[in-house]
């Protein structure tokens, strides 16, 4: 699926409609420049599910986790990580649990100790513009994306 999205408001619009048909358990890969959008999208899930607080990327921290009333959100930025062992040492497979949904930036940083994403999203920069390449890599994650694309 490739969407267009004219300005910000558009890609916190399509983000919410993302999260509005994310089952729990599920993986998205944030994938863009940087100043593409990543952070920006998951503040669009984030305020979708009615999260009112800052949402600011977890380029220091690693992880962000934002506890919502029936799930809790993950958010990670691998963009510093020097080498994915790290994420062993932080215990990353804790993170995916049938009860949480987790969006990680710079997946490619992580490889091979992440698993597969049920989604992936590219963002890129067109101008103020943004545009949005979404697949599927999982069965879940192709019965997301044709709820999305439907709705």
């Amino acid at each position: 699926m490739n969407l267009f999205l004219p300005d910000e408001s558009a890609t916190l619009e399509f983000a919410g409609r993302v999260f509005q048909a994310l089952p729990s358990g599920c993986l998205v890969f944030l994938r863009g420049n940087l100043g593409a959008g990543k952070t920006t999208f998951v503040r669009g899930c984030l305020r979708a599910a009615g999260f009112s607080g800052a949402v600011k990327s977890p380029t220091f921290t690693l992880v962000e986790e934002y506890t919502l009333p029936d799930r809790s959100l993950f958010h990670f930025d691998l963009y510093r990580l020097n080498d994915p062992e790290e994420l062993e040492w932080m215990g990353i497979r804790d993170y995916f649990r049938s009860d949480t949904i987790c969006f990680v930036e710079w997946p490619e940083r992580g490889a091979g100790l992440l698993p597969e994403a049920d989604l992936e999203i590219r963002l890129t920069l067109e101008k103020t513009a943004r545009r949005a390449e979404v697949s599927a890599h999982t069965e879940k994650g192709r019965e997301l994306l044709a709820q999305i694309a439907m709705g």
